[in-house]
């Protein structure tokens, strides 16, 4: 450290390691934008994960008697919230390229939470695949954008602790649908002659609407924040150029013509949907639960315990990659432990404590907030791509995800799942694979971009020497010959490397 480097605080070591190079104005600016954007994401997002657990909850708590749900009916509510929620990912990116993000997640919440109140009126199965179908359609614009939005924003001492928080409440949203449903179901089963489950859907995401069209800043070049001065808005502005971060453009033909002649769409796609394909097994945690005969309470609490170890882990990711600058490691180190609870599933061994231990720790493997922070990144030079393979990497794993749970996870195969669990380890194992491939690629990249910059660079010393000896005017033009020459020498040998 030298005599003028700031010493770093407290606050760098917990929190961004650059905290002590910041200026005054610059951790001014950070929690204003941390207190909205992510005070906005987290609720959202956790409702919608409170949202999307209760349909499981719900299910084991009574629903499934109610309805007179047979057969695999309850894969096909879920495959219904899938297609909707899949086929709205990418369009709701792009929309918000036109349109300000908080007005259309606004409109968003205000529908996903309506729809959501409706469905603890109802009476059949034709009603609940309509309404997942809706509320699948309202929800799925809500985490793309909050990704493309911090995105926008946060630099990369700051990004992925951030995500990682934003996404922590999605095992923290579906671990309290578990206890809500458990109180629930214990305190107001039959109250006002509504079943225990019915309950569950009485939600709080209209009001969190209503709050993300008032304080969510939009992205540094439209915000129109109330809470963030002129200086800040420019500050904002020069941080992120200061990042690589490129301005929005308008949409065009050409637009979608660049963005596909590359790799990054095609790799971080694939490598998401072998990941996210790969975290399905926790999901059928209370199906198993209550083939062993465990109580109503406890097969919706027990699997909480997933979901807690997730969070925790989520943010543990996050704030290790900020803080070691490493993506890769974060992403392959949890992906690697995955391995071990899939594998004990695949075999599904006799052991009821093995299998609970499976279960419990499967979401280790989580590190969806690194895998889009590096997605942000690595795109960070084209602010139009950088949307798009975020809003197809999610949208492309539900799409999957809308058909494949029918063909390896039938509930007639319940709760073995003979050929889920095996194919969820297969998928670790790939998704492995094409991780590594993305990371030979990037690094590629970032060589040949390297050696262009040298090239680039001495092709203009080269010119500026020329120049410079055919200045007739210059008296000390042979003193300066030789020193030209060495290093017009020194620039050919640096493009042969």
């Amino acid at each position: 450290m030298t005599e003028t480097e700031p010493k770093k605080n407290f606050r760098s070591f917990i929190w961004d390691t650059d905290t002590h190079l910041k200026s005054k104005e610059e951790r001014k600016l950070l929690r204003k934008l941390d207190f909205s954007i992510l005070t906005i994401g987290c609720l959202g997002f956790f409702l919608k994960y409170l949202d999307q657990g209760n349909l499981a909850n719900a299910y084991v708590s009574g629903m499934q008697e109610d309805l007179k749900m047979y057969g695999n009916q309850y894969t096909y509510a879920g495959t219904a919230y899938t297609v909707a929620y899949a086929v709205m990912q990418v369009p709701s990116t792009m929309i918000i390229q036109t349109i300000r993000p908080s007005y259309w997640l606004a409109l968003m919440e205000i529908g996903w939470g309506t729809f959501t109140f409706a469905q603890a009126g109802m009476h059949n199965i034709a009603q609940l695949y309509a309404f997942r179908f809706l509320v699948g359609f309202f929800e799925s614009s809500f985490f793309p954008c909050l990704l493309f939005i911090l995105g926008s924003w946060y630099t990369k001492t700051e990004l992925a602790k951030r995500v990682a928080i934003f996404h922590m409440t999605a095992p923290l949203g579906t671990a309290f649908s578990g206890y809500l449903q458990a109180a629930v179901y214990k305190s107001l089963n039959g109250h006002l002659g509504l079943a225990g489950w019915r309950w569950l859907y009485i939600c709080m995401t209209v009001p969190v609407g209503f709050a993300t069209f008032f304080f969510l800043p939009d992205t540094p070049y439209t915000t129109r924040a109330w809470y963030l001065t002129k200086e800040e808005c420019s500050l904002a502005i020069d941080r992120v150029q200061r990042a690589g971060k490129a301005p929005p453009v308008k949409l065009t033909l050409s637009t979608f013509t660049r963005i596909f002649s590359r790799w990054r769409w095609y790799a971080f796609t694939l490598g998401y949907v072998l990941y996210g394909t790969s975290c399905q097994a926790s999901g059928y945690f209370a199906i198993w639960l209550k083939s062993e005969h465990f109580s109503v309470v406890a097969r919706n609490v027990i699997p909480t315990g997933t979901n807690l170890i997730s969070a925790f882990c989520i943010v543990l990711w996050g704030f290790g990659s900020d803080y070691t600058g490493s993506r890769i490691a974060f992403i392959l180190g949890p992906l690697t432990y995955g391995l071990i609870p899939n594998g004990i599933l695949a075999v599904w061994p006799r052991s009821i404590r093995l299998k609970e231990f499976a279960f419990l720790t499967d979401g280790v493997q989580l590190m969806t907030a690194i895998f889009y922070t590096w997605a942000n990144e690595v795109c960070a030079g084209d602010n139009e791509e950088r949307a798009l393979v975020i809003s197809s990497m999610n949208g492309m794993q539900y799409a999957v995800a809308a058909w494949l749970p029918i063909v390896i996870f039938p509930q007639t195969e319940a709760p073995t799942f003979r050929r889920g669990f095996p194919a969820t380890f297969g998928f670790v194992i790939a998704a492995l694979i094409v991780i590594v491939i993305i990371q030979l690629l990037a690094l590629r990249e970032r060589r040949q971009k390297t050696r262009d910059a040298e090239v680039t660079s001495g092709d203009n010393v080269d010119l500026e020497v020329i120049e410079y000896q055919s200045d007739k005017k210059d008296p000390h033009i042979g003193a300066k010959e030789s020193e030209g020459e060495e290093i017009r020498e020194e620039i050919r040998e640096k493009n042969s490397l």
